[in-house]
């Protein structure tokens, strides 16, 4: 495990906290109560089935808006990360670098970092353009006929477009909540193709 990672079952404060003002701003703030969850406070690791609750409640609750909430509050984590986490000179010699070099470097600091949203899941970087998550601690247990981590892609996808390219999307290809997935496969296309 890597240097100041939090005990096996915990993940970033971020799971949770970035869902909250998405909830606020649509006046659904009770589904946080349905959840059972403790607003936590921001300055250390959570337990991964507090923030696993909140999502699965967020689809239960809200199953016409669960993607755009997930997807906004993704987005605002990836926001998080560049204003608190990178560095403001990593940021801009990754904007000035081309793609290919950018994207491989951002590809390694989310594979170092990746204890921070995979929890107890595994994290794996098959390319510069694609990760896996096996195990991912989010969508334990459930079942989907659709891809359930659009909080996962939106955080990617926010990344990808700040650091590599402001083309750059990131789609789930295929989920482990699906019918006979065994992990989370993320896929970021840019120019609309995928690498």
């Amino acid at each position: 495990m890597p240097e100041g990672a939090p005990p096996v079952g915990h993940i970033g404060p971020n799971a949770i906290l970035q869902v909250l003002p998405v909830l606020k701003q649509l006046g659904v703030e009770e589904v946080l109560d349905h959840a059972n969850v403790r607003v936590p406070d921001g300055h250390s690791m959570v337990d991964q089935a507090e923030a696993a609750r909140l999502h699965r409640q967020v689809r239960k609750d809200l199953p016409e808006t669960a993607d755009e909430i997930a997807a906004l509050a993704g987005r605002n984590t990836g926001d998080y990360i560049l204003k608190h986490r990178i560095p403001k000179l990593a940021q801009t010699l990754l904007k000035l670098s081309p793609p290919f070099l950018s994207a491989a470097i951002l590809s390694r600091a989310i594979a170092a970092n990746a204890w921070t949203f995979v929890g107890s899941g595994e994290f794996e970087t098959l390319s510069p353009w694609q990760f896996r998550i096996l195990k991912n601690p989010l969508i334990a247990g459930e079942e989907s006929p659709e891809p359930l981590c659009v909080w996962h892609a939106a955080v990617f996808e926010r990344l990808y477009q700040k650091l590599v390219h402001k083309k750059c999307r990131c789609i789930e290809a295929t989920c482990a909540a699906q019918p006979g997935q065994d992990a989370c496969m993320f896929v970021i296309y840019y120019r609309s193709r995928p690498f």
